[in-house]
C-alpha cells in the first residue's frame, strides 16, 4: 500500500469514527442525560421497591407494580411493568434507589460508556486490531448502542462480560471466563449458550465458573426476594416470553423482530391489531414458527459439528460468532438495543474471516451489521399489518438471517477434513 493510499484510508477512519462518536453523543448520551424515557422507570421502580422491603412477590401484578410507579413519582406508570424481566432484575439498580431517576439514569450511562470504551479496549487486545478499529466497529452497531444508552438498558454491559470472559479464557483464566459469563445469566439469558458450547467442548472450569456465578445471583435473588416471586415468573411470566406473548405489549408487532411476530402478523386476524392478516390461518403461525426456526437450528447444529470435526485451526471462534448470531434469531422478540450482543459474535467472525483470507465473507457480516445498525427503520415499518407486504416490514429479522446464512455459507465452503489426507 502506497504512503498516499495509507494516509487516505487513515483519514476516511477518522472521519468515520467522528460521525459515529458524535451520533453516539447526540442520539444516546445526551437523552439518557437530558430525561428519563421508557424502560429505565421499570428497572428503576423494581429496585425501589426491594429497597424499600415493598412486597417484592407483587412485581408481576402489572396493577400494583404501576401504583408503586405512580408513588414514586415515576414518568408513564401507565406504561410501566416488570415483566418479562427475570427476578433477578429487581437487584440491578438497588445501588442506584436513593438518587433521583434521572440522577440514576446518568450515573448508569456513566456506567455504560466505561463499558463501552472497555469492550473496545479488549476488542482491540483480543483481535489486535487497531484501537480506531475497534472503536469504528463497536459503534457501527448504531441504534443498538443509541437505544442501550438512551432507555438505560443493561445490554451494553452484558455484552462488555461476555468479551471479557472470552479474553479471559483465551489468557487461560478459565474460572474467571466463566464468571464473567455466568454473572448476567439470571437477568439476560444470551450468555448461556456460550456456556453451553463451552460444556459441549468440555471446558468444564469455564462451565463451573459461570454456573457459580449465576447460581450466586440466584441464590441472592431468592434470599432477597423471597421464593413466589420467582414461581410466579416460571409458572407464567417464562412460557409466555418465549413464545413472544409478553404482557402489555402488542405481540404482533414488528418492534420486536422475530419469527413469532412475522408469522403472527402473516397469519393470525385479530379485529383491532392485525385486520389485515396476509391469511386467517393460526395454525400456519404456529407451524411456520416451528419448522423454521428447528429448520434453522438444525443447519447451525450441522455446520458447528463441521467446523469442529473439519480442517479449521480454532473452531471456538467462528462457532461462538454462529452461536451468537443463532441465539437472537431464534429469540422470540429483540429490540433495537439487543444489537449491542453482536460485538463479540460478530468481531469473532470478521476476524476469523480476515485470518483466512475470506475478505468477502468478512466485508458482508461486516456490512450487515453495520446496516443493521443504521437502517432507517421508521421506512420499513409502513408495510407493518398490510397482508403480505408485512415481510418488508421486519428488515432487522432477515439482516441477522443474511448473517446466518453468510456463515453458513462459509462453513460448506471448507473441505472436508479426509480432504487432505492420502
Amino acid at each position: 500500500m502506497s504512503t498516499v493510499d495509507f494516509h487516505w484510508k487513515r483519514s476516511a477512519g477518522t472521519l468515520l469514527l467522528v460521525l459515529l462518536v458524535a451520533g453516539c453523543i447526540v442520539r444516546g448520551i445526551v437523552p439518557a442525560l437530558s430525561r428519563v424515557d421508557s424502560d429505565f422507570p421499570s428497572y428503576f421502580a423494581a429496585a425501589k421497591i426491594t429497597a424499600d422491603g415493598g412486597s417484592t412477590e407483587r412485581l408481576y401484578d402489572i396493577p400494583w407494580f404501576q401504583e408503586q410507579m405512580r408513588h414514586y413519582g415515576l414518568r408513564k406508570p401507565e406504561a410501566g411493568k416488570f415483566a418479562p424481566f427475570p427476578p433477578p432484575t429487581a437487584l440491578l439498580y438497588v445501588p442506584l434507589v436513593r438518587l433521583e431517576p434521572l440522577t440514576a439514569l446518568r450515573v448508569m450511562t456513566g456506567v455504560s460508556v466505561l463499558g463501552l470504551l472497555g469492550s473496545i479496549v479488549l476488542l482491540t487486545r483480543l483481535f489486535s486490531w487497531s484501537l480506531m478499529e475497534s472503536a469504528v466497529f463497536v459503534l457501527l452497531s448504531g441504534y443498538a448502542v443509541y437505544g442501550s444508552l438512551r432507555l438505560g438498558q443493561p445490554y451494553i454491559l452484558v455484552s462488555a462480560s461476555c468479551i471479557l470472559g472470552y479474553y479471559a479464557r483465551l489468557k487461560g483464566a478459565n474460572v474467571l471466563a466463566g464468571l464473567c459469563l455466568g454473572v448476567f445469566v439470571p437477568i439476560k439469558f444470551f450468555p448461556v449458550i456460550l456456556l453451553v458450547y463451552f460444556a459441549v467442548r468440555r471446558e468444564w472450569r469455564v462451565v463451573l465458573g459461570g454456573a457459580a456465578a449465576a447460581l450466586a445471583v440466584i441464590a441472592l435473588s431468592v434470599a432477597i426476594l423471597g421464593w413466589k416471586v420467582h414461581e410466579t415468573y416460571l409458572s407464567g411470566v417464562l412460557g409466555s416470553h418465549l413464545v413472544g406473548n409478553m404482557q402489555m405489549q402488542d405481540p404482533f408487532t414488528a418492534s420486536y423482530q422475530s419469527f413469532d411476530s412475522l408469522f403472527r402478523r402473516l397469519f393470525v386476524y385479530d379485529s383491532t391489531v392485525n385486520p389485515q392478516p396476509w391469511l386467517d390461518l393460526p395454525r400456519l403461525q404456529v407451524v411456520g414458527v416451528l419448522i423454521t426456526k428447528v429448520a434453522i437450528f438444525a443447519v447451525a447444529l450441522a455446520s458447528l459439528f463441521k467446523l469442529a470435526h473439519g480442517n479449521t485451526a480454532d473452531p471456538a471462534g467462528p462457532s461462538v460468532g454462529i452461536l451468537g448470531i443463532l441465539t437472537l434469531l431464534l429469540a422470540p422478540a429483540t429490540a433495537s438495543y439487543h444489537y449491542v450482543l453482536l460485538w463479540l459474535p460478530v468481531g469473532l467472525l470478521a476476524n476469523h474471516f480476515r485470518g483466512e483470507r475470506a475478505y468477502a465473507y468478512a466485508s458482508l457480516m461486516v456490512g450487515l451489521y453495520a446496516f443493521i445498525g443504521f437502517l432507517p427503520y421508521g421506512l420499513a415499518y409502513s408495510f407493518e399489518g398490510h397482508g403480505g407486504l408485512t415481510v418488508l416490514a421486519y428488515p432487522r429479522l432477515f439482516l441477522l438471517l443474511a448473517m446466518f446464512a453468510v456463515c453458513m455459507c462459509y462453513v460448506w465452503s471448507l473441505p472436508n477434513a479426509h480432504a487432505h489426507t492420502d
